[in-house]
């Protein structure tokens, strides 16, 4: 559904919201052969609480540095933060919760996906001060 004149802004945005993440999942799709996708949307198929909006998984198969596991056992994990059209950036309190998320589940990175009609897409990692990285989605998934 492309918005109209008479499309009011919280039907605008969640139709923004849709093609984001509709076009984060189908840019990833070219390179992340093994990574699964979860989506957090709400019910309807709209926006819901929390700052990770996709969880991308999966099996990591590097040797384990513990005896008992095995290589497959454990999961890399990506958290996702998507943001469309006008929507603000993460602040700083976005960012520290991002973090403590990544900490809590022993994530590997953070990505900020945004997508603006007719400006493009980006895929950003957070660096290790609050700073967002540019990056590609076969840098981050390939």
């Amino acid at each position: 559904m492309a918005p109209t004149a008479d499309t009011l802004p919280w039907q605008k945005a969640a139709n923004t919201d849709k093609w984001t993440q509709t076009l984060f999942l189908a840019l990833t799709a070219r390179v992340a052969e093994r990574w699964r996708f979860v989506s957090f949307r709400g019910i309807g198929g709209g926006e819901w609480r929390g700052v990770v909006d996709v969880l991308a998984i999966r099996k990591d198969t590097k040797r384990p540095d513990r005896q008992l596991l095995k290589s497959g056992d454990l999961f890399e994990i990506i958290l996702v933060q998507m943001k469309g059209g006008s929507a603000r950036r993460p602040n700083v309190a976005d960012t520290k919760r991002l973090r403590v998320v990544k900490k809590r589940y022993g994530a590997t990175d953070i990505v900020l996906f945004t997508w603006k009609r007719g400006g493009g897409c980006k895929f950003e990692k957070l660096g290790s001060g609050d700073e967002w990285i540019l990056s590609s989605s076969r840098e981050l998934f390939g």
